[in-house]
């Protein structure tokens, strides 16, 4: 478009013919939507377990959210991933290695594996797009455990911290695991995001840090004894 102001925007006609795509698209939504609901609500109380899926399996988070999984596992709740490699693939190992519930809740992309080897198969599903995925995480677990990740584990934690603090979602237990690796970004929110008042003070109390598989379970089980295990977007 030129800078002329007698000129107007001209709307190509592919813009306008997707509007029909869009209106057909809504019912691929509503799919992914009912198949997530389905199986999910089957599963009963979970905690989403997010981190990068590059990290290695000799590395120390690896085995740490394998024994994570392992020890929350154990507490009766399943585990939640996005069923991909790394940290992923660690805490699905360790829910199936406890014998516990192990979901995995994959997601079409060109430039990663398919599900990993410990997501049971009856609770597999893979999705097409992202918001019906991270609604899934969000409303059928009890929890989050966020080990070291980047862009996705980032997104899923904020987006959690966001639902709670407009009160879209009841609170629910928010655990940063390694607090070497997130010190930066909460040294950052608790001084430039609470100083200069984009966020409450209160509002660093919506999560916990912990370098503690063990610790990681008591936040959990010790939130719950006053709280009613339940999906969140409930009302």
């Amino acid at each position: 478009m030129n800078n002329n102001n007698n000129d107007t925007l001209e709307v190509p006609r592919t813009y306008k013919d997707d509007n029909n795509k869009d209106i057909w698209r809504v019912f691929k939504i509503m799919g992914e939507l009912v198949e997530g609901f389905d199986m999910l609500h089957k599963v009963g109380p979970c905690i989403s377990i997010f981190g990068s899926a590059r990290t290695n399996p000799d590395d120390e988070y690896y085995e740490l959210a394998v024994k994570t999984s392992a020890l929350i596992t154990k507490k009766g709740f399943g585990i939640i991933t996005g069923g991909g490699p790394g940290i992923m693939e660690a805490g699905n190992k360790g829910a199936m290695q406890a014998n516990g519930k192990s979901v995995g809740l994959g997601i079409d992309l060109p430039f990663e594996q398919g599900i990993n080897q410990y997501v049971a198969r009856e609770y597999e599903i893979n999705f097409h797009y992202f918001f019906v995925r991270k609604l899934m995480f969000v409303k059928y677990a009890q929890g989050f455990v966020v080990f070291p990740g980047g862009f996705g584990t980032l997104d899923e934690l904020f987006e959690s911290l966001t639902l709670i603090q407009t009160h879209k979602i009841s609170k629910f237990p928010i655990v940063l695991f390694g607090s070497e690796y997130w010190k930066g970004l909460v040294d950052w929110i608790k001084g430039t995001m609470v100083e200069s008042g984009a966020i409450s003070a209160g509002d660093v109390d919506l999560f916990k840090i912990t370098d503690s598989p063990e610790e990681v379970v008591d936040i959990i089980c010790e939130f719950y004894k006053e709280e009613d295990l339940k999906p969140n977007f409930s009302i």
